[in-house]
């Protein structure tokens, strides 16, 4: 990380009255003077009929105030790379202004960037600290293929916005995903897996020593970018003698696989309702390709993010097999538990 210096912005609510503009440049050389840093040059305009702008250009970079008297605010901003943190403007600035409350927001200027993450809610806004990212595009499958590098999680994909794997927890999900098949039947013979682009599920099962295993992946860009950056995920699982990588449309391949071939069928979809719809049209093709006693397991999603959805896959297992477990396993970098369905064939 390379710092250049540190921000604060502070909105100062109820103000009642407009200040002369003389207020504002006094606040800004008490302030100057307090933080230990060189006005250069100090502009200022006043609108008609009201409002006013101040800025003072420092050699640490900048003061300003900008007036919304309609509204009450008076808002400031404060960036510097000086010795002094900006944060000293604060206790000067409630000395001056009459107000019913300030609204302070301090951060480092610094090469981290912060992604935030889809599930945050109005009311609770969640970031990923991203120290750097290493791959930005969209696939030809018309997927956004990201691969960030963050502060706590390590090198990790994204998928359409979403987190999907992060290096230093994805073996919770990966083993918790292979294990809850297996602890319903341990016959480890032939495998399916439906998606699971960054290998993790691949990985697993040949580690479990599973025969032979047939992964469809629709997007091999994703397979390739997770090779090339996650690449301990997969552990070279494309490679391996027993892993077979079938691409494009899943549901589309396995109408040619013979019936009962499958000792275990792993589904690493999506787990929204465009999937839900898609397992569930398919359902039939998979109860086909899937041996008597075999198992299917499919991550389902969170019951703390989205209930809703979980209980969605569950009625599809349910009726589609008439009986299903639930293994869960608290994730790190998803901020939530995680969810694994299975149902076997009777």
């Amino acid at each position: 990380m390379t710092k250049v210096g540190e921000h604060i912005t502070l909105d100062i609510i109820g103000t009642t009255q407009e200040y002369d503009p003389s207020v504002y440049e006094n606040v800004i050389r008490k302030i100057a003077k307090a933080a230990e840093v060189t006005i250069l040059e100090i502009s200022k305009y006043k609108f008609e009929p009201q409002g006013f702008t101040i800025l003072a250009l420092l050699a640490e970079s900048h003061i300003s105030f900008h007036t919304f008297p309609e509204k009450g605010i008076i808002s400031f901003d404060f960036f510097t790379c000086g010795k002094v943190s900006p944060s000293i403007a604060l206790d000067i600035v409630k000395k001056e202004f009459k107000h019913k409350r300030i609204v302070t927001k301090a951060f480092d200027r610094d090469t981290k960037s912060l992604y935030h993450d889809i599930y945050s809610s109005p009311g609770l806004q969640k970031s990923y600290v991203v120290n750097e990212v290493l791959e930005d595009f969209k696939s030809k499958v018309g997927q956004h293929i990201e691969i960030l590098d963050l502060e706590q999680f390590g090198k990790s994909l994204f998928i359409d916005n979403e987190i999907q794997v992060a290096t230093n927890d994805e073996v919770l999900y990966s083993s918790t995903f292979v294990n809850a098949a297996l602890k319903l039947n341990k016959d480890m013979g032939t495998a399916a897996i439906i998606g699971g682009g960054d290998g993790g599920v691949a990985r697993e099962c040949t580690s479990k020593g599973f025969d032979f295993i047939d992964w469809y992946e629709l997007d091999p860009e994703v397979v390739e970018v997770c090779n090339k950056h996650l690449g301990s995920i997969g552990n070279k699982s494309t490679e391996k003698n027993s892993v077979k990588c079938i691409w494009g449309d899943a549901f589309e391949s396995i109408k040619s696989v013979e019936d009962d071939k499958y000792d275990k069928i792993f589904v690493d979809l999506n787990d929204d309702q465009f999937c839900i719809d898609l397992a569930a049209k398919n359902m039939d093709s998979l109860i086909r390709i899937l041996k008597p006693n075999g198992v299917i397991t499919a991550q389902v999603g969170s019951q703390d993010k989205k209930p809703e959805q979980v209980e969605k896959w569950l009625d599809v297992f349910n009726k589609n097999f008439g009986n299903t477990t639930l293994d869960r396993v608290y994730i790190p970098s998803f901020d939530c538990s995680w969810n694994f369905s299975s149902s076997i064939n009777h």
